[in-house]
């Protein structure tokens, strides 16, 4: 660090000054202050301490005549009269009382359940009603020894405040006998109130005001207010004083007046005494104190203010401004234009003293700086700005703007090549007319044109008088019309761009000179730079954008559900197939919670709470995070898989997650038809073959000589369950034909009626009598495969008479329609329940129950007769029976086509 620096306030005059000064003043202000302090705190002591006097003295007074009304009828319930409720000796007694206490309004003898017995004055308007025993005072003298005074209120009689004194009476065994009581006129207190109150200056708005137990107002010093509630005009006041406590308070009252309230309790009632006043009047004497003490420090605090700004402007002031001038030219920095323009440097540059000479020679070196370094840093400024922005045309204008600011044009444009139209035109401008951007083009082959000129020859061409140069003679009447008369035109030199000029216009005739041409040419490479930035950043974009959507389309082409949430559980992306499995559309889902989203696609999953625990389990890393369910579709159950997994960045922070799923119906198909296939093929192979080794084994036997009836019969099962075994692998050929795609049918003119007779003949076990075929008589011939239409029959009946029971009848029906023949085999045994109808047809496929435990079968005959009945383009499907099973199939009628065989 230097050595000037280490001490700045001894470089600086201002600052020395200026401690002295406040160390003086605040000397003599602090000297005011401790003077003011302790003058008001005695003051204020004073005012407190008056308050709290004039309190104390109406609490002894009330308390002294509410003793003497205590005693009064302590000494009535001593009376014989009174106690015996002998009513004549009440009357005297009561009269005599009542004649010595004006306060007194009214004295009542009650019995021991509150009823009156005798009240004096004896008149009926004295007072209301027989029962008493609901009063406050009554309910507290069951249980006192010693008087009481009960609450304010108003006195249904005289409509007057009044507190009633109250003696239990009771005989020599404490027996209670009822109470003696006297209603006592408040008004009394409130004249004695008003009276106190009287005594100050009305403007010093004084409240004197006692409040009963209950807090209510039972004397004011006005009137008005009696029997107020007290703890709602001045709560903690009248808390504190029913609390026993005795203080001074500062609080606001109802109208919002700061006042003062001093306050003492009555303690052998339980009464209080509040005295208020407003602040502003109570510390009246302190305030003008203090404003007095106030006014002398800014007297004094004023003058010496006069005399520091008459120093700071003429002496103070002008150094600084010389320091700061002085300061700037060492250290190459321009002073601001409010600065140099501003009163003070105006006034000090005109003084024709010392200071103003030196201040005139400083501001002459100070422009010749400042100008060079605004040059340097206008252009530095500009670079920034034009690089700031990656969007072309946004780089454009504020290449424009920062010309404007750097050279002090009012007129500016960018000539750049179209290469769609191959001519040079406006790409950007500021400052010309509307007519000029649209209608300015330049031919590539323009000898005379300025934007030409200066991109072939990569120099900066200007033309100081666009109305005398002979070069400019073709544009004359367009720059007359613009309002320009001098152009500088320099070149953007880029590599990555079509080729650019820049152009600024003056509208008088002006000669550019070589330091403008050399600070816009320094700005144009620049400017070029970031020309050529936002146009890389644009091909770059444009190629981004081609790959979003190629991967967007590609994405949205899954057969794979896609699920992409953040960190939040919202959704952020989803493919068309969320859209299909949800019943919602893309824009409706993203932004979505996942978990109200993954509820729509699983609603009509199987053991939805057990899938939901799982999906839990696996984002908190407690299993493996994919798991597979079923959903129960309107035609057909669905197998899927779901895949959990993450997303992170290259760095591997977690960024979201994400969630596949997968259609695997087929797959689940597959596996189980191959389950199906291996488990029936090994059981039903095994069975006859069983019978055919046996029996071949046994007429294989050396050891016993069998008679030709055995034989032939042997031989017969064998035969028999030969063509179980080929009836089965010609199944197996068929159903693989029919899963490939591959099966073919040759039509032909068939009777129905000799179809079914083969079918039966070669049924397994055959049905015998119990097959009832039902044709009509006009039944048309069939334009079918006879083959495959019989194998299907040959199913059909078969399973009819496996499953329907031995003694239920089975029916063959058909019924000709316009466009096709209906066939329907019918049988009376237990029937399909209906939640197996649409399965029945699916390869392999049995229904578990005793019937089909005890019969054999591949699973196969039911599928293969639905693709054999598709193949000629008919369908088949099972009818809905109250008993029974009707399994129909339809074939189109093709007569034309049976005619023209014929």
């Amino acid at each position: 660090m230097k050595e000037e620096d280490s001490f700045p306030l001894r470089r600086n005059l201002g600052k020395q000054i200026l401690i002295i000064y406040f160390t003086f003043v605040g000397l003599v202000v602090v000297g005011l202050l401790l003077f003011e302090l302790f003058a008001g705190r005695r003051l204020e002591a004073d005012v407190w301490a008056a308050q709290l006097s004039l309190a104390h003295a109406v609490a002894q007074e009330t308390n002294a005549e509410m003793a003497n009304a205590l005693e009064t009828v302590r000494e009535l319930a001593g009376y014989p009269e009174v106690m015996r409720a002998d009513t004549a000796g009440m009357q005297e007694v009561f009269r005599t009382v009542m004649s010595g206490r004006s306060d007194i309004n009214l004295t009542y003898r009650l019995d021991a359940q509150g009823m009156m017995l005798f009240h004096y004055p004896i008149a009926p308007e004295s007072t209301v009603g027989r029962d008493f025993s609901f009063r406050d005072y009554f309910q507290a003298a069951l249980t006192a020894d010693a008087p009481l005074v009960s609450n304010g209120r108003i006195s249904p009689t005289t409509n007057e405040a009044v507190a009633t004194a109250v003696m239990p009476i009771r005989d020599a065994h404490n027996q209670f006998l009822g109470v003696v009581a006297t209603n006592l006129r408040l008004q009394s207190l409130s004249n004695a109130l008003t009276s106190i109150a009287g005594e100050f200056r009305p403007e010093e708005q004084f409240n004197i005001l006692i409040v009963d137990a209950s807090g209510q107002v039972i004397a004011h010093s006005d009137a008005a207010l009696l029997l107020q509630s007290g703890l709602e005009t001045m709560p903690d006041v009248v808390k504190a004083v029913l609390a026993q406590e005795t203080g001074d308070q500062v609080a606001f009252d109802e109208k919002g007046v700061e006042r003062l309230y001093g306050f003492v309790p009555i303690s052998n009632i339980g009464w209080g005494v509040v005295v208020s006043r407003p602040t502003a009047v109570a510390f009246a004497t302190l305030y003008a104190f203090r404003r007095g003490a106030i006014v002398a420090i800014a007297v004094f605090l004023g003058s010496g203010v006069l005399f520091w700004i008459a120093l700071s402007r003429r002496v103070i002031k002008p150094l600084e401004m010389l320091a700061e001038f002085s300061q700037s030219l060492r250290e190459g920095q321009a002073l601001s234009a409010e600065f140099r323009s501003s009163s003070d440097m105006s006034s000090l540059t005109s003084r024709p003293d010392q200071m103003g000479l030196l201040m005139r020679s400083l501001t002459s070196m100070q422009q010749a700086i400042e100008a060079r370094l605004n040059e340097l840093s206008t252009l530095l400024d500009t670079s920034a700005a034009v690089v700031s922005s990656l969007d072309q045309q946004t780089v454009l204008d504020r290449i424009l703007e920062q010309v404007e600011r750097l050279m002090g044009v009012q007129m500016s444009a960018i000539f750049a090549q179209d290469a769609a139209k191959g001519i040079f035109r406006v790409y950007a401008s500021r400052g010309l007319p509307d007519w000029y951007v649209e209608r300015a083009t330049v031919n590539p082959n323009d000898p005379g044109s300025v934007t030409m000129r200066t991109i072939r020859s990569g120099q900066p061409i200007q033309i100081s008088d666009t109305m005398t140069n002979p070069s400019y003679t073709l544009y004359r009447e367009r720059a007359r019309s613009a309002g320009y008369r001098s152009v500088l035109a320099v070149p953007l030199p880029a590599q990555y761009t079509p080729p650019a000029a820049l152009l600024v216009f003056r509208p008088d005739v002006h000669q550019f000179s070589s330091r403008e041409i050399n600070l816009l040419s320094s700005f144009a490479n620049h400017a070029t730079m970031a020309i050529e930035n936002a146009a890389l950043y644009a091909h770059s974009d444009m190629r981004l954008q081609e790959q979003t959507r190629r991967l967007e389309a590609l994405i949205q082409s899954m057969q794979d559900g896609l699920i992409l949430e953040n960190l939040d559980g919202h959704v952020m992306y989803a493919n068309r197939t969320i859209e299909v499995l949800s019943g919602m559309k893309l824009e409706a889902i993203r932004g979505q919670s996942v978990e109200m989203l993954m509820d729509r696609i699983l609603q009509h999953v199987r053991d939805k709470e057990a899938v939901w625990y799982a999906i839990a389990a696996a984002l908190e890393g407690g299993r493996a995070r994919r798991l597979q369910f079923s959903m129960e579709g309107p035609d057909k159950t669905s197998y899927w898989r779901l895949k959990l997994f993450d997303v992170t960045d290259p760095e591997g922070t977690l960024m979201g997650r994400g969630r596949i799923l997968q259609d695997i119906t087929q797959r689940y198909e597959v596996d189980r038809m191959k389950s199906s296939l291996i488990s029936t093929v090994s059981h039903e192979l095994r069975t006859p073959l069983a019978a055919i080794k046996g029996y071949a084994t046994t007429l294989l036997a050396d050891d016993v000589k069998w008679d030709d009836d055995s034989q032939h019969e042997f031989l017969n099962i064998i035969s028999n369950e030969t063509d179980h075994l080929s009836q089965l692998v010609d199944d197996l050929l068929d159903m693989s034909r029919i899963e490939a795609g591959s099966l073919t049918v040759s039509r032909s003119a068939c009777d129905l009626s000799e179809l079914v007779q083969r079918a039966a003949q070669r049924a397994h076990p055959r049905p015998g009598a119990r097959l009832h075929v039902q044709l009509p008589p006009d039944m048309p011939p069939l334009y079918a495969d006879p083959k495959r239409i019989e194998a299907v029959l040959r199913n059909l009946i078969e399973n009819a008479a496996k499953y329907s029971g031995e003694a239920s009848p089975i029916y063959v029906q058909a019924e000709v329609g316009e466009t096709a023949v209906t066939i329907r085999i019918i049988d009376e045994g237990p029937g399909i329940p209906p939640e197996h109808g649409r399965n029945i047809f699916t390869s392999f496929y049995r229904i578990d129950n005793g019937m089909t435990r005890r019969t054999s079968g591949a699973g196969l005959g039911l599928s293969i007769s639905r693709g054999f009945v598709q193949a000629h383009g008919g369908q088949i499907l099972m009818e809905p029976r109250e008993t029974g099973t009707c399994i129909a199939f339809s074939l189109p009628m093709l007569m034309e086509r049976i005619e023209r065989d014929e």
